[in-house]
């Protein structure tokens, strides 16, 4: 075991040694925009709507609409990275569900889409996401479904973006379940760590390989703040994303829940890293507490829709 634990750790050295010496200030605002066609008529019309809006770090799907080939240009980004200086423009990226909305998916994993593989699907893939259609679960430390995504990975870099928006990192909580019980650091049984060391390990591989040929790449995983309990996670790493740390749509987050997730992320805001909650509240009440809440603590908030197709509002 403890070989197997000093391997993954490697993996996550060379990760943070590749992006050693990597000037980027912490962001004053955000964007975090999935559907920018429903924003916008046009890609051109969004290349002008996010170079001047006025946010420091923007996050963008890597596909502007629905059809692959309406990818954002290295230009595109050139563009809307002309209109603040420092900008930062982050490609959204999901490492622990397969989409099949993506190039990579295969019809014929699940032909009659009734959200479960079909016979020949590859051993990884899970059901489908009861809440995301679309969305299935995979076993995300096997090593062919990080070939797949790695190759997305260098993709998606040589477009010009300037890092990673990590999604679904807390996919360790869906095989940490048993039964109705969540068991904390579970084992995995195939590669003898436990899920969560699992992740810390493929978040390495990933950043390893967005900065092999782009040394100052940013990694901003979303969600998954248990994680932050290893120090080497928190130096790979150069911020974090929270959703629905202050509200839960139409009320409050539980105090408890707050102060639960907040103690996680103190340990990466001592090593002066940003921490940015994305809060999707629909009562103005609610968003001013969490608006104080932010400012308070030195986080960046950003209040937005949850399917995330609008600008919403983020500000120092």
């Amino acid at each position: 075991m403890l070989g197997l634990r000093m391997a993954l750790l490697f993996v996550a050295l060379l990760a943070f040694v590749g992006n050693a010496g990597a000037a980027s200030r912490s962001p004053q605002s955000f964007a975090y925009v999935l559907q920018a066609d429903r924003l916008t008529k046009t890609r051109s019309e969004a290349v002008n709507l996010f170079r001047d809006c006025g946010r420091d770090w923007i996050v963008l799907d890597p596909v502007f609409g629905g059809k692959h080939d309406e990818r954002w240009s290295a230009a595109d980004l050139r563009a809307i990275r002309a209109g603040r200086t420092g900008r930062k423009i982050i490609a959204y990226f999901s490492i622990g569900e397969a989409e099949n909305y993506r190039t990579y998916w295969r019809k014929s994993w699940d032909a009659n889409r009734d959200g479960k593989p079909d016979a020949g699907a590859p051993e990884w893939l899970h059901g489908e996401n009861p809440d995301w259609a679309g969305n299935y679960k995979v076993k995300y430390w096997r090593g062919d479904w990080q070939r797949i995504m790695l190759d997305e990975v260098e993709r998606v870099m040589a477009r010009g973006f300037d890092g990673l928006y990590l999604d679904i990192v807390d996919a360790f909580e869906f095989f940490e379940k048993d039964g109705k019980k969540y068991v904390n650091h579970r084992g995995n049984l195939e590669t003898g760590n436990t899920f969560r060391v699992d992740m810390v390990a493929w978040v390495g591989r990933v950043a390893a390989r967005a900065r092999s040929n782009h040394p100052n790449a940013l990694i901003i995983p979303q969600n998954a703040a248990q994680l932050l309990e290893d120090s080497a996670y928190c130096r790979l790493i150069d911020g974090i994303g929270v959703e629905d740390l202050f509200t839960n749509g139409k009320k409050a987050q539980k105090p408890a829940e707050q102060r639960y997730i907040m103690t996680f992320l103190e340990k990466l805001r001592a090593l002066n890293k940003p921490v940015i909650v994305i809060d999707y509240a629909s009562k103005s009440e609610l968003r001013r507490t969490a608006l104080a809440a932010a400012r308070k603590r030195g986080y960046v908030l950003l209040q937005a829709d949850r399917n995330l197709k609008t600008m919403g509002l983020s500000s120092p």
